[in-house]
């Protein structure tokens, strides 16, 4: 029985993708589970610790599909331990010659902790294509739109003039810096766990160290150097990770938000064949995937922050944060895949209506050059006496006056000043801020591979 929406056939589409569980399902987990297994025992063959061929034998058979997962199930739940009823089952799989060397010298921490980080190095992956994807429609909407006027709003209220394309041009900013810490962080997270009990490898003696590196060099990881059984925070930073890159696509869904609003109209999002908007009011097209952006990204965000509670562990092993892993992480990595899927789908289908952010800069009656008028008055009057006078010349006297009127009759500037002033929106350095971007991203995309890590 399915109890938890994300699992729903009807629903799971919105809080993840098949890429991601794959990786992250049953099945996947007990790949990845498996798969250390085998490489555990290829590492200490290598060094003399088991036989060659009870290597084999286990690698051989460490598969789902060679395994009865009824009895594991069983066994895990009669034994009440986290692995002892995989290991059982693959001991019943393996011929007799290979089971006394299944999963020896290892502690379940180290089994679920180095298969956490091959399904960290799929998820980073999967994350640092879509990154790419959406870098590289926002740097296509930064070029297209470059001279695009619309207003600028602060607090929700219409600015200064700024250009479409400077906008995207940010995103996209925001979005290569989340490029640059996939890249950084892949060293610290893509890292083995081999510690045995405590983490001390006094089960191998001197030859610990050496064993580990070998484990680690059998699944493409790092050797972390170090036991980091109660470490907890190369997880937190990978999920951190997911709740900034989820909190970038928020705020674009944000913005596709508000600029859709039939009152502003500049933003209008696709709406796929066969959408309904509402079943009550049919005229509606609601805002699906823009306002989906900002759910997920509030459940990535509560998800990191108990991989962040999980850092404060005592000793050497504590199950309580370590535990609490195995729910949120996979988690945040399911939820932050179905948004980049999501953002990827309202860019590609995104139209932009360059006309109405024209109409509504114009609306304002040429206030918004208010900031370009304190910067013409500032040297004459001082910049707290320009401020005060423009405040008074652009209040409620003002009303039904145009900005050209209001400078003119509060006797700011001649009538030729202020139609200079006032001829066309000043959208300042903004086409030479998003053509820097441009630059600098097209440079990065150029040097770096197209695959993660």
């Amino acid at each position: 029985m399915i109890t938890r929406i994300t699992d729903s056939a009807f629903y799971q589409h919105l809080w993840g993708t098949a890429e991601a569980r794959d990786v992250l399902g049953e099945e996947g987990r007990l790949r990845c589970w498996l798969e250390v297994v085998s490489a555990l025992a290829r590492a200490q063959a290598a060094t003399g610790v088991i036989p060659a061929s009870a290597a084999a034998l286990i690698a051989e058979h460490a598969r789902p599909g060679r395994l009865d997962l009824a009895f594991a199930a069983e066994q895990t739940r009669q034994t009440s331990h986290s692995m002892l009823g995989l290991i059982r089952a693959l001991q019943r799989a393996v011929p007799e010659e290979a089971r006394q060397y299944v999963y020896i010298g290892a502690t379940v921490q180290d089994i679920t902790d180095t298969a956490t980080a091959l399904a960290l190095r799929r998820i980073g992956g999967i994350a640092w294509r879509d990154l790419r994807r959406i870098e590289e429609r926002l740097l296509e909407l930064a070029v297209a739109h470059r001279s695009t006027e619309m207003a600028g709003r602060t607090h929700g209220q219409p600015g200064s003039p700024v250009t479409f394309g400077w906008k995207a041009a940010s995103w996209a900013d925001e979005v290569r810096r989340h490029l640059d810490r996939l890249r950084e962080g892949a060293p610290r997270w893509l890292v083995g766990q081999l510690g045995g009990g405590v983490g001390s490898l006094v089960f191998y003696g001197e030859r610990g160290p050496a064993i580990r590196a070998r484990f680690c060099a059998e699944l493409g990881l790092a050797d972390p150097g170090i036991s980091w059984l109660t470490a907890r925070d190369r997880g937190a930073e990978f999920a951190q990770l997911l709740a900034l890159i989820c909190g970038t696509l928020a705020r674009i869904g944000g913005e596709v938000y508000e600029l859709q609003r039939p009152e502003i109209g500049e933003l209008t999002e696709a709406s796929p064949p066969g959408t309904v908007g509402s079943i009550t009011m049919p005229h509606k097209r609601n805002p699906e995937a823009s306002e989906h952006l900002d759910t997920l990204a509030r459940l990535v965000r509560a998800n990191a922050a108990v991989m962040t509670e999980g850092m404060a562990q005592q000793h050497e092993r504590d199950g309580r944060g370590w535990k609490a892993e195995w729910v949120a992480l996979p988690e945040a990595c399911l939820l932050a895949a179905a948004a980049l899927q999501i953002a990827i789908g309202l860019l590609a289908g995104l139209t932009v209506d360059a006309e109405a952010m024209r109409a509504n800069l114009a609306r304002h009656g040429g206030y918004p050059v208010s900031e370009r008028a304190l910067a013409l008055l500032a040297p004459r009057l001082g910049a707290r006496r320009a401020q005060e006078r423009l405040q008074r010349a652009f209040g409620v006297n003002a009303a039904g006056l145009t900005a050209e009127q209001a400078l003119v009759n509060a006797g700011l500037l001649s009538p030729a000043e202020a139609r200079e002033l006032t001829a066309q929106p000043d959208t300042g350095s903004c086409q030479v801020m998003a053509d820097l971007v441009v630059e600098r991203a097209r440079a990065a995309r150029a040097a770096e591979p197209e695959g993660w890590p």
